[in-house]
């Protein structure tokens, strides 16, 4: 069996894979890892739903890959958008094999709210929470059903959910607000794997540090200055796709459930990352304020 690592790229961790029949979501799939997905996916043969926050980017980025895509406009903040979108999916009666809840926000310098969310929890985990959970039972239909969500190694700075603080109000640090949606995503996967109870699996990944417009938010200056420190941790975004699209493909990992994943290995989740009982509380807190 092939060994993969730091600097494995998305096409060679899926060499010789087949995905011919199955049907693939990728969210956030105009840029970066998830256009890198996406292109991968549907080249190994997946039909690939691909969305993004609005539908002209979203066709762009299907029309820019070679392979059968699907494009819709899918903006995580905006709860009834979530829901346009998962019941445009649900209408096509297909199973969903793989679920890859891509896109994300990062550093956003001075508070932002979604329906008084601070936004990073609200796009990074809330958005895709909610996606998840509408879908939840077209993946169940999968034969080997999938869930991947892009959580960070930040979440290792994130020492639990400030639940008293979800809007932010109460004191806002850009870093830390990042962390802690990083960390939520690490959580969801843990309770969610659970409630799946064998019937698909859910894991989570850190997909590296990418020159992607992730990053767009972060002081130009700021940028210059700590770009020569990350130059040897730096991936490219074919390597940075690795790591998702090897654990939503692999057929060695098709029983691997709630888990962690970096450089294509399994890793340890942080101890936050491993509360089941903040996991079960941040799923009820989620679960309310999507209105589930």
């Amino acid at each position: 069996m092939p060994t993969y690592g730091r600097n494995s790229t998305a096409e060679q961790v899926t060499d010789g894979l087949d995905l011919s029949g199955k049907t693939a979501l990728v969210t956030g799939v105009n840029s970066g890892i998830g256009q890198e997905t996406m292109r991968v996916l549907a080249l190994r043969g997946a039909h690939v739903i691909g969305t993004a926050r609005t539908l002209d980017k979203a066709t762009q980025a299907c029309a820019a890959i070679t392979g059968e895509t699907t494009p819709l406009a899918c903006e995580l903040t905006d709860k009834q958008n979530v829901r346009t979108c998962a019941a445009t999916i649900r209408e096509m009666g297909k199973p969903i094999d793989i679920l890859i809840a891509n896109a994300g926000i990062m550093l956003v310098p001075k508070l932002e709210q979604a329906d008084g969310i601070e936004l990073q929890f609200a796009t990074n985990h809330l958005g895709h929470f909610l996606l998840v959970n509408l879908l939840k039972d077209r993946v169940e239909a999968a034969k080997m059903g999938r869930v991947v969500v892009v959580s960070s190694s930040g979440h290792r700075q994130a020492s639990g959910i400030a639940f008293d603080n979800l809007s932010g109000e109460r004191g806002y640090s850009s870093m830390r607000a990042y962390c802690q949606s990083k960390l939520a995503n690490v959580l969801f996967v843990r309770e969610l794997a659970k409630r799946l109870q064998n019937k698909a699996t859910a894991n989570s990944v850190h997909p590296g540090v990418i020159q992607t417009n992730l990053g767009r938010h972060i002081n130009p200056f700021l940028q210059m200055l700590i770009k020569p420190f990350f130059i040897p941790f730096s991936k490219t975004v074919a390597q940075g796709a690795a790591t998702q699209t090897y654990v939503a493909t692999r057929p060695e990992l098709a029983a691997v459930t709630g888990e962690y994943f970096s450089d294509c290995r399994e890793e340890q989740a942080s101890r936050a990352g491993r509360d089941d009982m903040a996991a079960t509380r941040l799923w009820d807190v989620s679960a309310e304020l999507v209105g589930l």
